[in-house]
């Protein structure tokens, strides 16, 4: 059996009649950019987050450098983020000529909130968090600090739509939640794709700005912005996707717990939830001390997996410039080596699933 790290066109099938409908909406209605689709996303996806305003953006990682910049951050200004983050997470910090600085995760891949305080300066601007993996990261303990010190927080919130922190959900806790609908994404678009939300009018009315050459008005430019409009087609394929999402959770936490409860192989370190947390699973990741071996098993017998992530930002080639070396950050390291991500995706079949738990028990390692 050959199994996939994702089959995007599953989640196309599970809903096509809709899917269908809303493409042939906005191919026959003649406008494709910053109409009326966009606009009721944001209203829908806003109102679906309790978030008074939603941008709707080109994707992610301009979700990202966007709200950096609306918040006035830029050079000789630092910004506190996990270190065994996604690079586009540090890019939303370094193209603003921002510096950041790195805190270890803790043992559910998230910032290790105990250890944020330690690393605040007189040039720390901002707090970003990422909810990696699919989990809401420690959000009391981050809040209390980050107000404590009078710091914005931003919410990476790319890999975690649904998540929710004691019953509240991931990008709504801080200053911005900025999410990706990249395909591969729990809440996956058909193209790039991302937004903001937020509870704040000021920082809301300075994304529109800057998402659309920096002009409420057309020719009329108040501030330097950039092109990244959220389009007409996947805002009406998102606000399909938006309709099902309690249907595509609750079924990614059903493949995530079969993962949990399937795997008994003492070797394969299996990831935990902090409490107060529910799981979304955008990965199921495993840890293992073989992880290299583990991965070339499964390759053997068709399963794809994939390293998320192999080389941690810090000691990223474009970041050499900040100078750390290999040690610097030991738990970082230590995850970068041994996480393994799963096979998991909208749409998978439990023989699929069965298959891929019978060869991982069936792993006996490097003999």
């Amino acid at each position: 059996m050959k199994i996939s790290c994702n089959v995007l066109d599953r989640q196309y099938r599970m809903f096509e009649s809709e899917y269908d409908a809303a493409a042939l909406r906005v191919l026959k209605s003649g406008w494709y950019i910053l109409g009326n689709e966009v606009k009721q996303f944001e209203e829908e996806f806003g109102k679906h987050m309790n978030a008074k305003y939603c941008v709707g953006l080109n994707s992610g990682l301009d979700a990202l450098i966007l709200s950096v910049r609306a918040l006035g951050i830029g050079e000789g200004d630092e910004v506190i983020v996990q270190a065994n983050t996604y690079i586009a997470t540090v890019l939303g910090i370094t193209e603003n000529g921002a510096t950041p600085v790195y805190v270890e995760p803790d043992e559910y891949f998230n910032i290790d909130a105990d250890k944020i305080e330690e690393k605040i300066t007189d040039k720390t601007k901002a707090v970003m968090v990422v909810h990696l993996y699919g989990q809401a990261s420690r959000m009391d303990r981050i809040m209390e600090v980050a107000d404590r010190h009078g710091l914005p927080v931003i919410e990476d919130c790319a890999q975690s739509h649904e998540s929710c922190f004691q019953g509240k959900k991931t990008g709504t806790f801080g200053k911005i939640g900025c999410f990706s609908f990249y395909p591969t994404k729990n809440m996956g678009a058909f193209g790039d794709a991302g937004c903001v939300v937020t509870e704040d009018a000021d920082l809301a009315g300075k994304i529109r700005m800057m998402r659309n050459y920096g002009s409420r008005v057309k020719y009329h430019n108040e501030i330097e912005g950039v092109n990244s409009r959220l389009d007409e087609m996947q805002a009406a394929l998102l606000r399909v996707k938006l309709s099902h999402m309690d249907e595509i959770t609750n079924e990614r936490y059903v493949l995530g717990k079969r993962y949990y409860d399937g795997i008994r192989n003492p070797k394969i370190i299996k990831p935990e939830t902090l409490a107060g947390v529910n799981h979304v699973y955008h990965q199921f990741v495993i840890r293992c001390a073989e992880r290299d071996a583990l991965h070339d098993y499964l390759e053997e017998n068709g399963i794809q997996t994939q390293i998320h992530y192999p080389i941690p930002p810090h000691l990223a080639e474009c970041y050499a410039w900040q100078g750390y070396r290999k040690g610097d950050f030991p738990i970082t390291e230590e995850y970068a080596s041994t996480v393994l991500s799963l096979p998991l995706y909208t749409g998978m079949k439990k023989e699929e699933q069965d298959y891929v738990i019978e060869i991982l028990n069936g792993f006996r390692g490097e003999v």
